[in-house]
């Protein structure tokens, strides 16, 4: 009976460690000190200090060293989640610098061959990609959460605004629902005039990640008198597509 006893739970081991690794489970993080500091310093309520980045551009560029040889595969789904958010805010940051002070819009730095998110500078896993793969590829492909579209910068005004803080993945859906909800709520990027809802022009480039129910989302992130009335105006709802501000997010 012992004998049968010790393999019966030596089984249920093996078991829950199949488990735990097949699910991607793992104790591995990311040290994001540096990329906090930087942030802290040079983000405030969204504006960015690309001067400031600029003057500290040494440490930037030791963060994405850092970055760079970061075992992907090694994180849980959330580390993962998080590393690939902070890879394509730090790098778009680190795009802007490579002409700052001499441009006015990220668009700018690309042509209508070869925008600027299909360059290849973004180094993770071995490998050069871009901002585009990490978008697309990564975040978008793997994750299929539709709170991604406030979490990556894209460096431009009406883009949701760069947070002053790492993602993290212990903190990763606190963070994804108070970036989304402060969008939502931002009269400057989606209002409701009578029964027309003006959206930001997020929601008409991936309609899909939104299930196609631009307003079922913004039922559920709304907040005070707007979600009252858009509760009332709901069976009226007319979506308009605001125009998009390209100019840089800087001060």
């Amino acid at each position: 009976m012992r004998i049968i006893r010790l393999i019966l739970i030596f089984i249920l081991g093996l078991c829950i460690f199949l488990n735990l690794a097949t699910s991607g489970w793992s104790r591995a993080t990311v040290d994001y000190s540096l990329y906090g500091e930087l942030l802290d310093k040079h983000v405030k309520n969204g504006v960015v200090d690309y001067q400031g980045f600029k003057n500290d551009e040494p440490l930037l560029d030791q963060y994405l060293e850092t970055m760079e040889n970061v075992e992907v595969n090694s994180l849980s789904r959330d580390e993962q989640f998080a590393f690939y958010l902070n890879a394509y805010n730090a790098w778009t940051i680190k795009l802007i610098l490579s002409a700052y002070p001499g441009i006015k819009s990220i668009k700018d730095l690309g042509n209508i061959f070869k925008p600027p998110w299909e360059k290849k500078i973004v180094r993770i896993n071995g490998d050069v990609i871009s901002l585009a793969d990490v978008e697309h590829k990564a975040l978008r492909a793997q994750f299929k959460d539709p709170r991604i579209h406030f979490a990556v910068n894209c460096a431009s005004k009406s883009c949701p605004p760069l947070i002053s803080e790492p993602y993290r993945g212990s903190t990763l859906n606190s963070q994804l629902d108070a970036t989304a909800r402060a969008f939502i709520n931002d009269p400057k990027s989606n209002y409701l005039k009578g029964n027309t809802l003006y959206v930001s022009r997020i929601f008409k480039w991936f309609s899909e990640d939104f299930n196609d129910d631009v307003v079922g989302f913004f039922q559920k992130y709304a907040e005070g008198d707007f979600k009252k009335e858009l509760e009332a105006q709901k069976n009226k709802l007319k979506i308009v597509y605001l125009s998009y501000d390209w100019s840089l997010n800087g001060s």
